[in-house]
């Protein structure tokens, strides 16, 4: 088993001057990647430009934070040659390994602006290191940057971060720190590429979570009614949880519940709703967490807050009506 440590640099359209094309706001215009055997030594490099088609004109801020310049990405093949030059270079069944959940989702967006998806089939697994950065050394931190990362460790800053190469060789290093049974238990999943039947939905079950990657529906009241959606088990004993405040939405959208397991105590389980890529249809992603008395009370408090905030648009509109 190799691992394909990948970073992707991109361009987008300059404000004012070229149309966006919604269908790939971001155009990879460089290809890094650093292929590591099953032991994270390191076996060989692979590092290309990709003349741009979209967006021909190179964004002033990519350039000054890449070092790129226009002259360079003329002379180079377009990404259709060198995607599939990369592919191959990653030989059968890679598992990739990026910085943060960006870069796997502007490859499957490119690769389908091309009608190239039938390279890269997913759901994708893969390793995002900076995630278990974050869950081994900085709990209470969102996102690190890999610079702030690499000073973390101490490792020397021999090449300029932000080419892709050079970003895909830091990460690297930086995985090369980490606890391989960390690495081990905390794999994520891409699902830029969503499943399509109730086969193919995804159950992921960590140490201290559960992830649920349902089917696709035609409606937000499709998806909410359907059982393996709304059911909340807990991930430790398997048993199902009895439920103290049932489905509603709360922050940002989502929806929330809280239940308890007799031997496991209180589980939130949150769902979030998502659009496909064309739009159309929705799937949801599901999380079921084990939390503590002061958690459970956080949910208690959203749902008044939902309650109060129904209560005054009602009687704002009853006032309404009166006038």
């Amino acid at each position: 088993m190799n691992y394909v440590v990948v970073d992707f640099e991109w361009n987008q359209r300059m404000f004012g001057k070229t149309p966006a094309d919604n269908r790939i706001p971001f155009e990879i215009i460089e290809i890094g990647a650093v292929l590591l055997d099953e032991d994270l030594n390191e076996i060989d490099r692979f590092s290309q430009t990709c003349k741009p088609k979209i967006y021909k004109k190179l964004h002033y801020k990519t350039k000054e934070i890449t070092g790129i310049s226009q002259k360079e990405l003329s002379g180079s093949d377009t990404f259709p040659y060198v995607v599939v030059d990369f592919l191959l270079w990653c030989g059968d069944d890679p598992v990739f390994c990026t910085w943060g959940n960006g870069d796997l989702v502007e490859l499957q967006r490119n690769l389908k602006y091309y009608h190239l998806d039938d390279l890269l089939e997913g759901p994708i697994t893969y390793y995002n290191v900076q995630k278990m950065f974050r869950l081994q050394f900085d709990p209470e931190h969102k996102a690190e940057s890999l610079e702030a990362a690499t000073d973390f460790f101490r490792l020397p800053k021999k090449e300029p971060f932000h080419r892709a190469v050079n970003d895909a060789a830091y990460t690297a290093e930086i995985l090369r720190q980490l606890d391989p049974k960390l690495c081990e238990r905390q794999y994520s999943v891409d699902y830029y590429q969503n499943p399509k039947t109730k086969e193919e939905e995804i159950h992921l079950v960590y140490d201290d979570y559960y992830k649920y990657i349902s089917r696709e529906f035609s409606s937000r009241e499709e998806l909410m009614a359907d059982r393996e959606v709304r059911s909340v088990r807990c991930f430790k004993c398997g048993r199902t949880a009895r439920k103290k405040l049932n489905w509603f939405v709360g922050k940002g959208k989502s929806c929330y519940c809280l239940c308890e397991c007799r031997e496991h105590g209180n589980i939130r389980g949150k769902i979030r709703i998502k659009t496909t890529d064309a739009g159309n249809r929705m799937f949801a992603i599901k999380t079921i967490r084990l939390i503590d008395e002061e958690g459970a009370d956080k949910i208690r408090e959203m749902k008044q807050e939902v309650i109060e905030k129904r209560w005054e648009r009602r009687h704002r509109g009853s006032a309404a009506r009166e006038q």
